[in-house]
């Protein structure tokens, strides 16, 4: 089991800040932290090395790219080895449309996160796509009709000296 080392609250604060805005200048984030520019580019790097911080991207519209609609799936599979979980697994890796897949343990396998621009190409997905997964027995959809929260990691953890 991999040791996770205690983050300080000049480690929080500064995943808090790129969290919000990858893009923030170090010299900016410095000052957000109470740092100075070498020591929290130095931070960051060690944060990024440690695996906190696991890189940056562009947060995309679905909206601008006509990618609105999004389902849930519940996937039951006819067979839980580790072969059959493997395969499923690395298939879903190649499917665009699952945002994502997560194992859980309950009443289903798999829990899927699929965005499609309307629910006739989500039809499509689920019935040529994912039904064909490997080993999937049945899935149920649950179709979201409104994102009433979606963010980053660390929103609802405070920093020190912020309310």
């Amino acid at each position: 089991m991999e040791a996770v080392r205690k983050l300080d609250g000049y480690d929080c604060a500064i995943l808090k800040y790129l969290a919000r805005d990858g893009r923030l200048p170090v010299t900016e984030l410095a000052l957000k932290v109470g740092l100075s520019k070498t020591p929290c580019q130095v931070r960051v790097k060690r944060l990024q090395s440690e695996g906190y911080i696991m890189g940056f991207r562009a947060v995309l519209n679905p909206g601008k790219l006509g990618l609105e609609h999004i389902a849930f799936v519940e996937v039951r599979l006819n067979n839980t080895t580790e072969a059959a979980l493997d395969a499923f697994n690395a298939a879903v890796q190649n499917v665009p449309e699952i945002e994502q897949c997560h194992m859980i343990a309950g009443a289903f396998d798999y829990l899927l996160k699929v965005r499609t621009a309307s629910i006739r190409s989500y039809r499509e997905v689920l019935g040529e796509v994912i039904s064909a997964l490997p080993h999937v027995a049945g899935t149920s959809t649950h179709v979201s009709m409104e994102a009433v929260k979606d963010a980053a990691v660390l929103d609802g953890v405070e920093v020190a000296g912020e309310r």
